[in-house]
C-alpha cells in the first residue's frame, strides 16, 4: 500500500499559507490530521483531501 505524504512546506504552498500557520494549528489541535515520525511532521494525502472536502462550501451567485 503506497501512501503519499506531504510536508508542511508543501501543504503551506498548496493552500497559500505561511508554514507557521500550520505549526500554530498543530499546537492548538486544529487543522488536518498529521503524523509525527522521528520528529518530522507529514500529512497524508488522503487526509488532506478529506479535510478540504469537509470544508468545501457552495456559494450561490445571483
Amino acid at each position: 500500500m503506497d501512501t503519499c505524504h506531504i510536508t508542511p512546506f508543501q501543504l503551506s504552498k498548496r493552500w497559500g499559507l505561511n508554514p507557521k500557520t500550520l505549526q500554530n494549528w498543530r499546537s492548538k489541535g486544529d487543522g488536518p490530521p498529521y503524523l509525527k515520525i522521528g520528529g518530522r511532521v507529514v500529512y497524508r494525502q488522503d487526509d488532506i483531501e478529506r479535510y478540504e472536502a469537509e470544508r468545501r462550501r457552495n456559494i450561490n451567485h445571483c
